[in-house]
């Protein structure tokens, strides 16, 4: 990651905490205490996807062939499995890991370089991981929910763990800047069209589209971290049922006057 970017994205990240800590108002939403910041910066988000984001994304996907945009999800997904890879590792899971990084030498070896999947044709599935949920597999607990500009929602741990994975993104793996540019945009929009289906689905049925983004985030992340089976919730015991009480004794007839 180049010390440009790395400086973007701390800077991103700290405003945002900054601005979050100063935005509590009012009654909060359990797990989500800057609501408030975190709703400005949805509309924020929102905005820009309206203006920019999703017209270009819809472009890409009507106007550009499927093998072409297949190619390029694979080729930036073959990148990511890298970084995919390494966080298998450093959450312990070895067998993962040399699954990922077979996957990765098999699409770049036999798949023109990752245009194409041979790999999941072979049974090698990709299992994305991030530095997000390597903190959670180590105790580190999700915090705030936290809404990024441009990024989106996060919450304080995955917002942390944004940082070394846009260090290992396509936006940095080529010393060209401009190639960086191209690359970025190219993961952009790509991201963006995967996820029209999702976002015309919220708009269909969601009365708040926060509300509706907030909660399928965290359930997602939390499915995540602990690969599909998260703990259950833990109820407070109360033991068995206490015995009934015993009837109150009957008061005593009152003696019958002779």
């Amino acid at each position: 990651m180049s010390a440009g970017r790395g400086r973007a994205a701390a800077a991103t990240l700290a405003a945002a905490l900054l601005l979050g800590g100063c935005a509590t108002t009012g009654p909060a939403t359990p797990g989500d205490p800057w609501e408030g910041f975190n709703r400005k910066v949805f509309a924020f988000n929102e905005a820009v996807d309206d203006a920019v984001l999703r017209p270009v994304a819809e472009g890409y996907r009507d106007h550009v062939p499927q093998l072409v945009r297949t190619g390029v999800s694979n080729f930036l997904g073959n990148i990511g499995d890298v970084w995919s890879a390494a966080n298998h590792f450093l959450q312990g899971k070895a067998q993962s890991g040399l699954e990922q990084t077979m996957r990765v030498l098999t699409n770049t070896l036999f798949g023109l370089g990752g245009l194409l999947d041979p790999a999941s044709e072979m049974g090698l599935k990709r299992h994305s991981e991030d530095f997000g949920q390597t903190l959670g597999r180590w105790g580190v607990g999700p915090g705030p929910y936290l809404v990024l500009p441009f990024l989106g929602p996060s919450s304080l741990r995955d917002g942390i763990g944004r940082v070394p994975d846009m260090a290992a993104s396509p936006s940095n793996l080529f010393d060209d800047s401009k190639a960086n540019s191209l690359a970025t945009v190219l993961t952009v929009v790509d991201a963006r069209a995967s996820l029209l289906g999702v976002t015309g689905l919220a708009d269909r049925v969601s009365l708040d589209k926060y509300s509706f983004f907030r909660q399928g985030y965290l359930a997602r992340r939390q499915d995540a971290v602990y690969d599909g089976a998260p703990p259950a919730e833990a109820f407070e015991d109360i033991g068995d049922d206490p015995p009934p009480a015993a009837p109150p004794a009957s008061a005593p007839k009152p003696a019958t006057p002779r």
